[in-house]
């Protein structure tokens, strides 16, 4: 059974610094795309960031780029969300994303396949 297992969510100040990480347990997903969503208190989930399997494509929400960089190591076959100047509208549950694929348009990714539990992010004023 696949098992994505998130991790690094937290409390921090505004314009502090988290990292995320998300394990994939059960297959590999080395040949498959990954990313991240969240869900705002009231909101729907949203996309923020993917990449492709290869590490060579990135793709990122437009209020994220510049503040958060999407990383993965394929041997450990784990993402990475490195969120930096971290803003009070960051706040969300984090949700790890695996498989699927890459497309054009204005969300990215689609069809994901496995969803990690999320972890919480908040960010203080």
């Amino acid at each position: 059974q696949v098992q994505l297992v998130e991790s690094g969510g937290g409390l921090v100040q505004a314009g502090g610094s988290l990292r995320l990480s998300c394990g994939v347990s059960g297959r590999t997903f080395r040949y498959g795309p990954m990313g991240w969503f969240r869900r705002a208190p009231g909101k729907e989930r949203e996309f923020v960031s993917a990449i492709s399997w290869s590490g060579g494509s990135t793709y990122y929400k437009d209020s994220v780029k510049g503040r958060f960089t999407i990383s993965r190591d394929n041997v450990k076959n784990t993402v990475y969300l490195q969120m930096n100047s971290l803003k009070p509208e960051d706040t969300a549950v984090y949700y790890c994303a695996a498989g699927g694929r890459l497309v054009t348009g204005p969300v990215p990714y689609a069809g994901v396949d496995y969803w990690g539990k999320g972890t919480l992010v908040t960010v203080s004023s």
